[in-house]
């Protein structure tokens, strides 16, 4: 066995054929997504910047060792005198600036909380939309199996009718052609099932080299909002992606409250300690050693001339200003999404009633053609030909009923309702 076939092999063993419902999808894509899981990685890292702004109002307490050895005056070392050990604690105990970065950070992992229900939003529609594509290919694929059975049948007839002088040369090539065509079809159908499977086991976490296979089952038409203006209001309320804008808005008004607040008086709690030793000649230029020395106090700071503070506070407001005109080009894109979402359902719903009707003809017709073959009336060619139409036409009305859910899922998604509806 070759190397190129031992690889090959082996891609196939590790290979898996996924098979689950709709329902299914959803609630693994939720979980396991790696978009999602990005999100939610995110939202833990704006979880632990709030620790990281608290930090500061906390005690920090460094212990170390200034040991030295001294001859002549005892000097500092580092801005500290000598010592065996030596201990540094401080704390923020007014701080204006730092409050608002807390409260800053905070929002921020609020609005990453939104954006992880927005990512779950857009994941929990494109799996929709993948299993749809999936699972119609392969419907239709058993549809254009059955043609081609139909259509080899009309070619075999054909061609005896040829032989036979019944019928011209070029009709049987047309017959041919007809055949080839379907196996075209065929092709690429088998391709866009492959795709879309493929596809879909990536968007569910797993390997490219895995599949995730549609079931067939009937599902309920998913409940849609009671009106359009419903559906609106609800979404402009609720809405993740205009959550977290509204979120961030709110994060920068607190940075430039922040930034304004720099002008504020500061206090920091202090504290020392340090343990001396006689060997560092304290005895000899003090009238006094003491082993054990510590100082606690408040250190006071109140900033006089700050001059980069107006042009931080114009950045913030330009950046907020920014947002304001997202989070109305948002709403107005959100509303116009759920209008033409609102339109896509009814226009999907009349193809599908059209389609509908269209199959219904199609089967009165073929059950005409068939009572009529077996009075002796009618040749199977004519049948056969009328059962490509037939499946011709089931296919036309899958192509409807898909379009007919995909737009009611879309619908669902934009009016923020598409994982609760899933959950039933």
């Amino acid at each position: 066995m070759s190397k190129l076939s031992l690889v090959f092999l082996v891609c196939v063993l590790h290979a898996e054929v996924r098979t689950m419902t709709l329902r299914q999808a959803v609630e693994l894509a939720v979980k396991q997504n790696p978009d999602v899981a990005l999100a939610r990685l995110d939202e833990e890292k704006a979880r632990a910047g709030i620790r990281t702004a608290r930090g500061p109002f906390l005690p920090r307490l460094v212990v170390g060792s200034g040991l030295a050895y001294s001859n002549g005056f005892p000097m500092s070392i580092e801005g500290s005198a000598p010592s065996v050990v030596q201990a540094n604690a401080q704390q923020f105990l007014f701080n204006r600036p730092q409050s608002f970065q807390v409260a800053q950070a905070r929002e921020e992992a609020r609005g990453a909380a939104f954006g992880v229900a927005s990512k779950r939003d857009d994941v929990a529609y494109r799996v929709a939309a993948l299993y749809l594509d999936a699972e119609r290919s392969a419907r239709i694929r058993s549809l254009v199996a059955n043609a081609m059975e139909s259509q080899q049948k009309v070619l075999d007839t054909t061609r005896a009718q040829v032989l036979e002088g019944r019928a011209l040369p070029i009709v049987e090539k047309q017959a041919a052609l007809a055949l080839a065509r379907l196996r075209q079809t065929a092709g690429s159908i088998e391709d866009e099932q492959a795709a879309a499977e493929t596809q879909l086991a990536v968007a569910l976490g797993f390997s490219a080299d895995d599949r995730v296979r549609a079931v067939e089952e009937d599902r309920a038409a998913p409940a849609l909002p009671a009106s359009e203006q419903e559906a609106i209001e609800s979404a402009l309320a609720s809405n993740a992606e205009l959550r977290q804008l509204q979120s961030q808005i709110a994060s920068k008004q607190l940075e430039m409250r922040g930034e304004r607040s720099a002008r504020l008086p500061r206090a920091d709690l202090v504290a020392q300690y340090a343990m001396m030793a006689k060997f560092n000649n304290y005895d000899q230029f003090f009238n006094k050693f003491q082993r054990n020395n510590g100082q606690i106090g408040v250190s006071l700071q109140l900033p006089l001339f700050s001059p980069g503070v107006g042009a931080q506070m114009a950045q913030t407001e330009i950046e907020l200003n920014h947002l304001r005109v997202e989070l109305g080009n948002a709403r107005n894109r959100i509303s116009a999404g759920l209008q033409q979402a609102f339109r896509d359902v009814r226009k999907s719903a009349t193809a599908a009633e059209v389609a509908r009707l269209d199959l219904d003809v199609a089967r009165a017709q073929l059950d005409v053609d068939l009572a009529l073959m077996q009075e002796g009336r009618l040749g199977v060619r004519q049948v056969e030909e009328e059962r490509i139409v037939e499946n011709d036409k089931w296919i036309a009305l899958y192509d409807a009923q898909y379009a007919v859910e995909k737009a009611r899922w879309n619908l669902l998604r934009l009016s923020g309702g598409l994982i609760q509806a899933m959950q039933k």
